[in-house]
C-alpha cells in the first residue's frame, strides 16, 4: 500500500489546503523562533526574570536584618552606660531605610533605587559601628542572648553580600545585552531599558585617593 495517496481531483479545495497548512505553520513558527532568539528577545526575557528574582532575594535579606535590629537594640539598651549616640544612629538609620517602599519595581527607577541603596548602606555602617563598640562591654560579650543575635546579624550581612553580588552579575549581563548591537534594537522595540547598577558600599571613600604626607626634606 502506498504511504502517500494523492488527493483526488474532486477533493474540495479546503481539504487540499489543509494538507499544507500544518507544515506551513511549523515553518513560520520556526522562522519566528529563530528571529526572536537571534535578536536577543528570549535572553531579555530570561535575564529580566533572573534580575527580578535576585532583587527579591536582596529585599528578603534586608527585611531579615531590619527585623533583627529591634531585638539587638533592646538587648544593648540593658547595658549600663552604653553609648547612646551609637544606638540612636542605628535606630535612625533603620527608620530611613524602612521609610522607602521596597518593591520589585524599584529597580526600574534609578533615583529611588539610589536613595534606597544609600539608606541601606548607612544602616550597614551604623550596625558595624554598634557591633564594634560592644566589644568594649564585657557583659554584652558574655550575654548569650546578645551573642546569638550578633551571629544572626552577621550571617544576614553575609547573605546580603551574596544576594547583592548575584543581582550585580545578572544586571550586568542584562545591561550589556541592552546596549550591544543588534540586541539594543530589540531593547528599544520591546521597551527593555537598562537597569540601574548596584552602588558600591562606601563608594565615596573608596574612590577618594588617600592623602599622603611625604614630609619635607
Amino acid at each position: 500500500m502506498p504511504l502517500y495517496r494523492p488527493a483526488h481531483p474532486d477533493t474540495p479545495s479546503a481539504s487540499r489546503a489543509s494538507v499544507w497548512r500544518r507544515p506551513l505553520t511549523l515553518l513560520v513558527a520556526g522562522v519566528l523562533s529563530a528571529q526572536l532568539t537571534g535578536c536577543g528577545y528570549n535572553d531579555f526575557q530570561r535575564l529580566d526574570e533572573e534580575s527580578k528574582a535576585a532583587w527579591s532575594e536582596v529585599l528578603n535579606q534586608y527585611q531579615r536584618r531590619s527585623d533583627l535590629i529591634p531585638n539587638v537594640v533592646a538587648t544593648v539598651k540593658g547595658e549600663a552606660n552604653f553609648e547612646q549616640e551609637t544606638l540612636t544612629k542605628v535606630v535612625e538609620a533603620r527608620a530611613r531605610a524602612t521609610s522607602i517602599q521596597a518593591t520589585p519595581e524599584l529597580i526600574n527607577n534609578p533615583e529611588a533605587f539610589q536613595k534606597f541603596q544609600q539608606a541601606q548602606g548607612e544602616l550597614s555602617g551604623a550596625l558595624s559601628r554598634l557591633l564594634m563598640v560592644t566589644e568594649n562591654y564585657p557583659n554584652l560579650k558574655a550575654n548569650q542572648g546578645f551573642q546569638d543575635l550578633r551571629v544572626q546579624l552577621e550571617g544576614t550581612e553575609n547573605r546580603i553580600t551574596v544576594a547583592r553580588n548575584r543581582y550585580i552579575q545578572t544586571v550586568q549581563s542584562y545591561n550589556v545585552l541592552a546596549r550591544s548591537f543588534p540586541t539594543n534594537l530589540t531593547a528599544k522595540v520591546f521597551g527593555y531599558e537598562p537597569k540601574p547598577p548596584m552602588p558600591v558600599p562606601n563608594e565615596a571613600q573608596i574612590t577618594t585617593p588617600p592623602k599622603v604626607d611625604f614630609g619635607t626634606k
